[in-house]
């Protein structure tokens, strides 16, 4: 089967109504707006759907927005396509997008680690003072000329603060000296767009809004991946879910490098590429950053049929995947691979063998029904707390325990049916 990247993009992609036709027909999307509202204390389907353009385009509003459509539109994705990706990124923003449906980060807490970067972002720099401009057509070397000389001369900082593709440049700092740079490589050529953004992102301008995220990422607690996540401050995966203070802090002062992002998802084997959000920015970087990598939007009804369409194969194999996978099974192969500490005979009986015994009648019954065949949820719960039996009766230690059922519903895609066994008390 190809390999699949999921990618989620960043400011500069919100428009009024995004998102609409997920929240108009998948129950799973409009919770997470409901989920998002709640959060944060406003209704975000009114803002994204009915609010003013002015509004939405403003940092504090449009990060929480984006993170909001995004992580709608992946819940749908699950609901209709379900591929685990080899791999997820995000641009800029995007990052806390592809870290939520990661699994590294809650909803909740990307919620509110993204408006606080927002509100800090916009604090930052005043407004007026930064800009930012995308450059087509120079050269790196010629770019990072244009920022040198303009800064010199007007006592400004600018520097490259996107290498989006291999014809696409970002630069950002003080308007004044963005406005110098971008008028010198006018001169040499290049085509330049300013961008909508209310603040220079990714520059030194930034340093007084890293320094104070730095604290709000310290008092979140990022969990472990269920597939790689690229950074963009360097273009590769994370190697440890604890790296995120790190890098998430200098993702606001360093250029994000999109570009060797994409290269290194090339130079790993992903074909086919699912852009998880709105509008298709990233779907129309792909072929100058990584030719080989087939990128499709995600921002429509017949996106979603079109993308179902190009991924049939690989859906198919998850839904075999699936089926070898689901929680009866899983409980059945622990109830055997765990250590026994318990040497009490009559215990042993009723607390190992017995409900050993349900679970593998309830795993006869599905290989019976053919292949495919998938427990409903009251047989998952029912074989979930037969192994709980066996685990406690084995004596296997409570952390112990947390793992094997963590394992067992990250593996089934089963944790919202069952918090309980993840996060006792819930």
């Amino acid at each position: 089967m190809r390999k699949l990247a999921l990618l989620f993009p960043g400011q500069g992609s919100q428009y009024i109504g995004m998102g609409r036709w997920l929240y108009d027909n998948h129950a799973s999307a409009r919770a997470v707006f409901e989920e998002a509202a709640d959060t944060l204390g406003y209704d975000m389907a009114a803002l994204v759907f009915e609010g003013t353009e002015e509004k939405l385009a403003s940092t504090a509003y449009t990060q929480p927005a984006l993170l909001t459509v995004s992580s709608a539109a992946f819940a749908v994705y699950m609901e209709e396509i379900g591929v685990q990706p080899a791999y997820s990124a995000g641009h800029s923003l995007g990052e806390f997008s592809a870290l939520a449906a990661a699994g590294a980060l809650s909803f909740g807490d990307a919620l509110r680690l993204v408006r606080t970067r927002g509100q800090l972002m916009q604090e930052a720099a005043a407004e007026g003072i930064g800009a930012m401009c995308a450059v087509i057509g120079a050269n790196l070397a010629q770019t990072d000329e244009a920022c040198r000389l303009s800064s010199a001369a007007s006592g400004r900082q600018v520097v490259v603060s996107n290498y989006n593709s291999a014809d696409q440049l970002v630069l950002s700092g003080h308007r004044e000296a963005v406005e110098q740079a971008a008028a010198m490589l006018a001169g040499q050529g290049a085509r330049t767009t300013f961008l909508r953004v209310s603040a220079p992102f990714h520059s030194p301008l930034m340093q007084p809004a890293a320094e104070r995220f730095r604290q709000e990422l310290a008092a979140v607690a990022f969990g472990p991946l269920k597939w790689p996540v690229l950074s963009n401050v360097t273009g590769e995966p994370y190697r440890d879910p604890e790296e995120a203070v790190l890098l998430l802090t200098s993702q606001l002062t360093a250029p994000v490098r999109w570009l060797d992002a994409m290269r290194y998802l090339e130079s790993s084997g992903v074909s086919v590429a699912a852009e998880i959000g709105a509008k298709s920015v990233l779907t129309h970087l792909m072929p100058s950053c990584a030719g080989t990598i087939r990128a499709f939007p995600f921002d429509s009804v017949q996106q979603l049929a079109r993308l179902r369409e190009e991924l049939a194969a690989e859906i198919a194999d998850e839904k075999g995947k699936r089926a070898a996978r689901n929680v009866v099974t899983k409980c059945l192969t622990a109830a055997v691979s765990t250590r026994n500490r318990n040497w009490d005979n009559a215990e042993y009986e009723r607390g190992v063998l017995q409900p050993y015994r349900e679970i593998a009648a309830m795993q006869e019954q599905l290989d019976a029904q053919g292949e495919g065949a998938r427990p409903t949820e009251a047989q998952m719960r029912l074989a979930l707390s037969l192994l709980k039996r066996i685990l406690d009766t084995k004596l296997v230690p409570e952390q112990e325990q947390r793992s094997r059922f963590r394992d067992i519903l990250a593996d089934t895609r089963t944790e919202a049916l069952f918090p309980e066994y993840v996060n006792p008390g819930a």
